[in-house]
């Protein structure tokens, strides 16, 4: 059974970092398409970053500048960097996993960000 173990959620506040872990077996974290959805309450789950198996980078707009999604080979860990987190930025943070047909996602994180 593959797992995604999410992990680096919490509270903080606005201005603020925070780093989220995902980790993976190796098979899926060195061949997959690897990312970062979202969900904030009453909205639909939302694409934040993306990498490649070959390390190639993608975030959205909204995220661009502030987030950065990375990988730790030596872990088998996929990291989400949250810099000058904003109160928009509250959610629950879903690692995810693609390839071909596969899709799997983990439990989720929530990051809430208030003052």
């Amino acid at each position: 059974q593959v797992q995604l173990t999410e992990s680096g959620g919490g509270l903080v506040q606005p201005g603020e970092s925070l780093r989220l872990s995902c980790t993976a077996s190796e098979r899926i974290f060195r061949t997959f398409f690897m990312g970062w959805y979202r969900q904030a309450p009453g909205k639909q789950r939302e694409y934040v970053a993306s990498i490649s198996a070959g390390r190639k980078t993608n975030s959205a707009d909204s995220v661009k500048g502030r987030f950065t999604i990375s990988k730790d080979f030596t872990k088998n860990t996929l990291y989400l960097q949250m810099n000058n987190v904003k109160p928009e930025d509250t959610a629950v943070y879903y690692c995810n996993a693609e390839l071909d047909l596969e899709s799997y996602w983990g439990q989720g994180t929530q990051v809430t960000v208030s003052s």
